[in-house]
């Protein structure tokens, strides 16, 4: 009897720990997948031309824009037709967020409430087209699956957002590739639990230099006849860009 608990001591005394381990470099793997997709279109800089396809019960619309980024601080969105939006801009520049409308020749500051507000009639948010929040900042990612899925070995993962996070969903479940970490589908959840809204990444070619899904479809839960799809035409990465490319002053200049 003695033998036996002194042999369940050691077990436990091993294997307790290696489970910990075991833990700990799942939510480490986990982290380092999250910050691969964030870092996915971006690098120290970028600029990107992207075509956005709206399709609703009511209208059809197409929308051709060039996007520059620097850093995790800077983005800047430059709407290049149709001609009657032509010249809008919205710039992200540390905790701010502008909108420049050249009709009105108007700049507008836009509040935390607004960032999850429709961008230019589409299903994507202002907080989607200036990439205002980091995954890896914000959520805490857990490996919920990994493996074979329809012919594809796949990694799932879940993300919690952290207490203080200045995030609205309550959940986001994310499916990527195992190989390259590329992402399939991205999974919204509002504070509920309840489904909002659904991502799904295609066409995965070589674009500046990287392997990169070029399309971007996202389909909100309860109309699932709508969509709004982004289609990378081009990007670059590393170009040189000064902090002066992002200020209120130059938005009139675009």
């Amino acid at each position: 009897m003695r033998t036996h608990f002194l042999v369940f001591t050691i077990l436990m005394t091993v294997l307790l720990p290696t489970r910990q381990i075991l833990a700990e470099v799942g939510e480490d793997r986990a982290q380092q997948v999250l910050v691969a997709i964030d870092d996915l279109w971006r690098a120290d800089s970028s600029r990107s031309t992207v075509s956005m396809k709206v399709v609703t019960a009511n209208y059809t619309r197409q929308v051709t824009m060039e996007n520059w980024t620097l850093g995790k601080e800077k983005s800047l969105v430059r709407i290049l037709s149709p001609r009657k939006e032509k010249g809008t801009v919205t710039l992200k520049s540390g905790n701010a967020i502008y909108t420049y409308l050249p009709k009105t020749d108007r700049t507008i500051r836009l509040t935390s409430s607004m960032m999850m507000g429709s961008w230019m009639g589409s299903h994507f948010t202002n907080d989607d087209l200036v990439k205002d929040s980091r995954l890896s900042d914000d959520y805490v990612p857990q490996i919920i699956f990994e493996g074979a899925r329809d012919g594809e070995n796949i990694i799932e993962f879940a993300l919690e957002p952290k207490p203080e996070a200045p995030v609205v969903w309550g959940k986001i479940v994310i499916v990527v590739l195992a190989e390259g970490f590329l992402p399939i589908a991205s999974h919204y959840y509002d504070e509920d639990m309840v489904l909002a809204r659904t991502m799904t990444f295609s066409d995965i070619k070589e674009m500046g230099g990287r392997l990169l899904p070029a399309t971007m479809r996202v389909i909100p839960a309860d109309e699932v006849d709508e969509y709004t799809e982004l289609i990378y035409q081009r990007i670059s990465f590393g170009m040189k860009l000064d902090d002066s490319f992002f200020s209120l002053q130059q938005l009139r200049r675009r």
